[in-house]
């Protein structure tokens, strides 16, 4: 089972969302192919309501405590409630490129550097 599933499983189970996106974005990264190690989940749960943003983003990360030991090195997480969903236009939001370099700019920076 991939970790994707395994997120999915956990959060679906403990906060019986109406929506949630698991977003494998590893690949963006300087990681190995198939490192599993940066994930973006999107979570609408009314689970949420009277929670603040700290409050729910420490729930998730708790739910995901295991994964984070065994791998898991970024997580992005929007929560929100239903209404708070609705008020978004449903949409998801766009993860920003990695702050840290890619694979392909890490390749493009060394071929630079080997060149001159």
């Amino acid at each position: 089972m991939t970790r994707a599933h395994r997120i999915e499983e956990t959060l679906q189970t403990a906060l019986a969302p109406s929506y949630l996106g698991v977003a494998d974005e590893s690949s963006g990264h300087s990681v190995p192919a198939g490192s599993e190690s940066h994930f973006k989940v999107v979570v609408v749960s009314e689970a949420f309501a009277d929670q603040a943003l700290i409050q729910r983003h420490r729930a998730v990360n708790e739910l995901l405590a295991r994964e984070f030991d065994a791998g898991l090195h970024a997580l992005a997480i929007h929560a929100w409630t239903p209404e708070e969903w609705r008020a978004r236009g449903e949409t998801t939001p766009t993860s920003p490129p990695c702050r840290g370099g890619s694979k392909a700019a890490s390749r493009a920076a060394q071929s630079r550097n080997q060149d001159a």
